[in-house]
């Protein structure tokens, strides 16, 4: 940026800027300023009128001026004396803004005067009046490539996962052991979203404990007894066998307990020779489109037989959620195949494996490192050529610990927000935390329902 001088300033000069008004602006400015007013919030209902308004904030209109007179005219080591504002119209997010300045005077102690007005696209004002700025003595030029950008943290695509969800028929939910309150709220607060239909198995008072506790009502719950929690279990298979549940979800008992009777050969619910798997799904702030992480819960070491699995499961998944062409990539510590590093030898392979048609439904690349997996720049930097490298949807880690100190470090430090369930199984099972929020519980049952009704329309 290069600002213009006091001494070269003459009247008549304009400037002007065009923005769009976007629904990111107004949380932004909602937090800077600490104006929540939610008439001013995209998905707020500010009137009671039962839409959100979503109308950007008159005086974040009004700041746009200011953008224009420290940036263009004068420009940089511009401060302002004073400034008018009338405002009279309304901007929401959406609009595209046409910001104006016109230099209507000079004065002393190099003060000058600015007619100032915002209008939309079809020329309507909707902001005038007045600034009065002291101009920069001096040229100066600035360089603004240092200035750091904001990431709004909401999660937009699990928004999406459950608008596509919550329209579809209840999914009748086998919760195994909701005896602690958190268990228990979980899988009644997706019944609210109409996302399952949950029938509750477990020890009746432990059950009723925690209803009682949270103050929620279980009278409309079928509710079907087992003291103990492998008993708890086993019913639930039972029920996805015999059709009346197509989905489980644990409650307050330990995941290998539900997993064992999953993965029996007799009686379990294994489909075919596949082993099941865990997949993150996450939605992570700044990033254009949902990002899978596997295996983090379930296989510890897996071979490459299992890797296979792990990669499929994922697709299977993916394509359920709407990713027309799921891209997996294969991670290791880098992106060439070395010998003494086994998981590029295994991603090679899996890369391979997909080509032949081994692995359907996707593309699959690796190795890859984490970095040329999801940026295009590090990828390009490597001279990767490749439709998956920097364009990752599922990563696929090569163990269990990789894969769960990944999902973690993007839950914890860049604050995604992580749903999921086991795949490779009869029916999705969904595993939640105690340390799950509302909204994580919400999108792992939305994955769930998902991916029973065989995907999005």
């Amino acid at each position: 940026m290069q600002n213009i001088p006091f001494d070269d300033l003459t009247v008549g000069m304009e400037a002007e800027t065009t923005r769009l008004c976007r629904a990111d602006d107004l949380y932004v400015f909602a937090n800077a300023s600490g104006n929540l007013n939610p008439m001013h919030l995209p998905k707020a209902d500010g009137d009671g009128d039962g839409v959100p308004e979503s109308i950007a904030p008159s005086m974040w209109v009004g700041s746009l001026i200011s953008g224009v007179l420290g940036c263009q005219l004068p420009g940089p080591g511009t401060l302002y004396h004073r400034q008018s504002l009338r405002f009279v119209g309304r901007a929401q997010a959406g609009d595209m803004l046409t910001v104006k300045v016109r230099l209507i005077a000079k004065g002393a102690d190099r003060k000058v005067t600015f007619e100032t007005w915002v209008e939309r696209a079809d020329g309507s004002r909707i902001v005038d009046g007045e600034a009065e700025v002291i101009a920069p003595q001096r040229p100066v030029r600035f360089d603004a490539a240092d200035v750091p950008g904001l990431t709004v943290q909401y999660h937009r695509h699990f928004d999406r996962l459950l608008e596509l969800a919550e329209p579809l028929p209840a999914i009748p939910t086998a919760v195994v052991a909701p005896e602690k309150p958190d268990a228990l709220g979980g899988a009644m607060l997706a019944a609210r979203h109409t996302l399952i239909d949950p029938i509750l198995i477990g020890h009746p008072d432990r059950i009723a404990e925690a209803a009682e506790a949270e103050d929620i009502d279980i009278s409309s719950c079928r509710i079907v007894e087992a003291r103990d929690h492998r008993l708890a279990a086993q019913a639930a298979v039972r029920m996805v066998l015999d059709k009346q549940a197509g989905a489980i979800m644990k409650g307050h008992l330990h995941t290998d307990i539900l997993l064992g009777e999953v993965i029996k050969r007799e009686g379990g619910l294994r489909r075919g020779g596949r082993r099941i798997s865990h997949v993150f799904v996450l939605d992570v702030p700044g990033l254009d489109h949902l990002l899978m992480v596997t295996d983090a819960a379930i296989n510890i070491a897996p071979d490459l037989r299992t890797k296979a699995d792990i990669v499929q499961n994922a697709i299977d998944l993916a394509l359920t959620l709407g990713v027309e062409q799921p891209k997996a990539g294969i991670l290791s510590a880098v992106e060439t195949v070395n010998p003494a590093i086994q998981s590029t030898l295994d991603a090679a392979i899996l890369s391979k494996m997909a080509d032949r048609g081994q692995i359907s439904g996707g593309l699959v690349d690796g190795p890859l490192a984490m970095d040329n997996a999801v940026d295009l720049g590090a990828a390009a930097t490597k001279g990767i050529t490749s439709l998956v490298a920097g364009r990752a949807d599922i990563l696929v880690a090569p163990n269990m610990e990789t894969g769960n100190m990944l999902a973690k470090e993007l839950t914890f430090l860049a604050q995604a927000r992580a749903g999921g369930v086991v795949m490779g199984a009869k029916c999705p099972i969904i595993l939640t935390s105690r340390s799950d929020d509302e909204q994580s519980r919400l999108a792992s049952c939305a994955i769930a329902a998902l991916n029973a009704a065989g995907g999005v329309a």
